[in-house]
């Protein structure tokens, strides 16, 4: 996962693969190829015409997708298509499309009143301090900029992105393409997925952001993607570019034993248990399953991803594997001299400090996983908001400063599609139970003085959740709204159930905000250690260092390849004869019938592979990706889209972690599908001749 800049250092390597762009092109943001890659609200997207159209997974579409579904009209189910602007239809309220513009080191200027002797909440502040500066004098209207941690603080780096705040569903095929296979699939080769979506970005008339707006005009990139629409072929060079979120390929051995031990375990349980309770409200309400589609399908993509970690990392002996790499890296810090010798007493620290942290971990996770249900999130959205607008907008916590407020704002407006009250309340009940079974070293003052001493029964939980439900305002969008704006004085004074409750609460929230700040800041020493320990080890045994994903743009690439596993040999593409094959009338195999009809004549068109014979559907590639590369193009060697990166195959998923080349593959939606899509199933020929291939 390569940062721009370093392309140039590997150019050789590049060419080798079969690169034809000059490398030096994929350094410049705003050029053609990087400067059409934008992120999209924890995905990636990419411009591919001159009037703002970007195309994506249709999962990372399925936001917009559930906000314009109803049960009376349920767009998941039908698809859409717009048909011309007039017809596109607004995303939903925090949708975002952002273009990397600059990236630059602004590692000095973060740390330069950094002191040793600085405690954990002092240093934190500081870097915090110092990252708000910066923001500060980059941003202006239009323009967003933020601070990434590289190396867990070794460097840091501002990154400034073009802001588009109106996104709109401009074609989604139906859900029996777009997510064909569900989550029987999700993760597994051979795959047979449409997974893509087209959006539009819209700014005002003279060029500027604005949020959704009736006059709005499209937006008009400086580049797009071209498109190869005779696709890709085995053993060709692809590579990706996008936005992956997280990995952890540098984290210590008893990091990922916790996420083997605890982490994974309790979050597949508790998702599970959300799950039930959210698909048992869906079962008799068609109107509440529309409103958790969004959420169930993440929670599923989830519970799978965590169960195919734990396998993974079991088959991959992870934690032995990283204890050995970490012996052998204390070793030969051992054998050093000077300031590089002594990393290894920071090692050693930050080995205590990680035990430290485990020791309140369930409490953290269950007000975490309190804070998202609608009621509790919205009533400590809103006064919590209150509470930063009485200070300078650089002494506010990030994530409610000014700049914050429309997000904020947004996320309280959208309860209204995304949340059912009495789901709602149900789910606050059941963590509210969890809570009260942890030991009491975790607990919390005022959440224990509201639910009454002693031992708390169920049936006493959900009376005390249900008396918030009662009479709150916060369950209606205009009351939402209402309190947001007020003040928090007014806030405090409020007989409001649920704003009652979240004052009493407040304090004790905010000191244990404090405390973890005050570990963020002992980690924020200790880990740059631990990182420039790690990168000299690997430079001294020839070995390129890579920064873990963290959201910022990257480059990955690699060849069109199939994969051998335990005997059997898995070709890098599936086909349309597979799609009839595994087509059964039942979901998620339920292949609509205008395609089911043309799969069988096999009527491909223009769109068969003159080496498969074939139509091709999906491919493999060695790659690296993980989450946060959904809608990511894939890029043939002179920088045209051929396909779109969807997921990984099962062996992948725990490459987060550790990365083994000979079994790690991406898995594309072939751009011959999605072409074959929209112009024989749903004549989307109004995009296709945008776009240049019709």
């Amino acid at each position: 996962m390569w940062q721009p800049a370093q392309l140039p250092s590997i150019a050789a390597k590049l060419s080798e693969r079969g690169l034809k762009l000059d490398p030096s092109q994929l350094t410049d943001l705003t050029g053609p190829t990087m400067g059409a890659i934008v992120s999209l609200n924890g995905c990636t997207a990419s411009f591919v015409s001159p009037q703002g159209l970007v195309v994506t997974n249709h999962h990372c579409a399925y936001g917009a997708i559930q906000y314009n579904s109803t049960a009376e009209k349920n767009l998941i189910q039908e698809g859409f298509l717009a048909r011309s602007t007039e017809e596109e239809l607004p995303g939903d309220p925090n949708m975002r499309l952002y273009v990397t513009e600059e990236i630059r080191d602004v590692t000095k200027d973060v740390t330069a009143r950094l002191k040793d002797s600085m405690s954990g909440l002092e240093r934190y502040q500081a870097i915090d301090k110092a990252e708000k500066v910066i923001v500060a004098k980059c941003e202006k209207p239009g323009v967003r900029c933020d601070v990434y941690n590289f190396h867990g603080g070794l460097s840091f780096q501002l990154v400034r992105q073009r802001e588009i705040k109106d996104v709109r569903l401009v074609y989604a095929p139906p859900s029996a393409i777009g997510k064909f296979g569900g989550d029987v699939d999700n993760w597994m080769w051979p795959r047979h997925t449409g997974d893509f979506g087209f959006l539009r970005g819209y700014v005002g008339k003279d060029g500027s952001s604005r949020a959704y707006d009736a006059t709005n005009v499209p937006f008009v990139p400086k580049y797009h993607l071209p498109i190869n629409a005779g696709g890709v072929e085995p053993g060709d060079f692809v590579m990706v570019t996008g936005y992956p979120g997280r990995t952890n390929r540098y984290r210590l051995t008893q990091e990922i034993k916790d996420a083997i031990d605890w982490y994974y375990p309790t979050n597949i349980r508790y998702y599970t248990e959300i799950l039930d309770i959210i698909n048992s409200a869906g079962a008799k309400d068609p109107a509440v399953a529309v409103k958790y589609a969004s959420s169930v399908a993440s929670f599923n993509n989830y519970l799978k991803n965590f169960r195919g970690q734990l396998e993974g990392l079991g088959k991959a002996h992870a934690v032995t594997f990283k204890q050995n790499k970490e012996d052998a890296l204390v070793k030969w810090l051992g054998d050093q001299a000077g300031e590089t010798a002594a990393l290894a007493g920071d090692i050693r620290e930050l080995r205590a400090l990680l035990d430290e942290q485990r020791k309140l971990r369930e409490r953290d996770q269950v007000l975490g996983y309190l804070n998202r249900t609608g009621l509790y999130s919205a009533a400590y959205t809103i006064y919590r908001t209150a509470g930063e607008r009485t200070k300078k907008d650089l002494d506010r916590e990030e994530g409610y400063q000014n700049r914050d407020e429309i997000k904020l704002e947004g996320t309280l407006k959208q309860q209204e599609r995304r949340v059912d009250p009495a789901v709602d309340q149900a789910l606050m009940t059941h963590f509210l139970k969890r809570y009260v079974q942890l030991p009491t070293g975790q607990r919390v003052a005022a959440l224990d003085a509201w639910l009454g001493t002693g031992v708390v029964a169920d049936e006493v939980v959900a009376a005390k959740v249900a008396g918030l439900y009662d009479k709150t305002e916060l369950t209606r969008t205009e009351g939402r709204l209402k309190w947001f704006k007020a003040k928090k004085a007014d806030i405090e004074a409020s007989t409001d159930p649920a704003l009652a409750f979240m004052v009493k609460l407040m304090p004790d929230l905010l000191a244990i905000e404090q405390a973890r700040k005050e570990r963020q800041g002992n980690e924020l020493k200790l880990r740059p250690r631990y990182m420039r320990a790690m990168i000299a080890y690997n430079d001294a045994n020839g070995q390129a260092v890579y920064p873990d994903a963290n959201s910022s743009l990257r480059v990955t690439f690699g060849r069109v390849q199939g994969i051998k596993k335990d005997g059997v040999e898995f070709t890098p593409f599936t086909t349309g004869e597979g799609i009839v094959a595994k087509t059964t009338g039942v979901e998620p195999f339920n292949t609509p019938q205008s395609e089911y009809e043309r799969l069988v004549a096999k009527d491909y068109g223009r769109y068969a592979s003159p080496t498969l014979g074939t139509l091709p559907v999906n491919f493999l590639a060695d790659l690296d990706i993980t989450g946060g590369n959904s809608g990511s193009p894939t890029l043939d060697s002179h920088g045209r889209l051929v396909g779109l990166a969807f997921d990984s195959n099962w062996d992948s998923v725990s490459a987060d972690w550790i990365y083994e080349q000979p079994l790690t593959r991406s898995i594309q939606v072939d751009v011959r599908y999605m072409l074959w899509v929209m112009d024989k199933i749903d004549n989307a020929h109004n995009l296709l001749r945008e776009m240049g291939v019709q």
